[in-house]
């Protein structure tokens, strides 16, 4: 029933989803914006590793150039910028969380016994690995789209400079 082939890549496979999972149950459980923002930055580099795997290195490039990286660091300058009050600790909701733990248990079993019954069809022949989507992109990207490409990095740093300018007068 269970045959794996324990493979570098179904390693791979495996770290990277746990490390998905656990980043985004983490991201939902902490109280603390920025474990939060940690979380969410461990989850985004788990995606870029399995767009590695799927071998789509660009896309898993610009997962941890824009999404790890600024947008995490944007929401660490939101989170630095604004006032917090600390909240109220809330008594602890045992029966919640127990209901809460049986339904996941409950809905990852009938997932795993839906897919474990499906005939899934046979994959498609692999695609030609000599074409680097990397270079491709790149090529198009500063040959034939330069000027856009330069008038959106000014608008966004323009964007970031008055959102920073807009943030300090109302902390004036």
């Amino acid at each position: 029933m269970f045959n794996f082939n324990f493979s570098g890549e179904f390693v791979a496979f495996f770290v990277f989803s746990v490390m998905i999972i656990s980043g985004a149950v983490l991201m939902v459980s902490f109280t603390k914006v920025v474990h939060m923002v940690v979380s969410l930055a461990a989850v985004f580099i788990g995606v870029a590793g399995m767009f590695i795997l799927l071998d789509a290195e660009f896309l898993a490039f610009v997962q941890v150039l824009i999404y790890a990286g600024a947008v995490s660091i944007l929401m660490i300058f939101g989170i630095m910028m604004t006032k917090h009050q600390e909240a109220e600790a809330e008594r602890p909701r045992t029966l919640h969380d127990t209901l809460t733990a049986i339904g996941a248990l409950a809905l990852f079993g009938i997932l795993f016994y839906a897919i474990r019954q499906s005939d899934f069809p046979a994959p498609p022949q692999a695609a030609d690995q000599t074409v680097d989507n990397t270079m491709a992109i790149g090529q198009a990207l500063f040959t034939g789209y330069v000027v856009p490409f330069e008038l959106v990095s000014v608008l966004l740093t323009v964007a970031f400079i008055g959102a920073i300018v807009l943030a300090k007068k109302e902390a004036d």
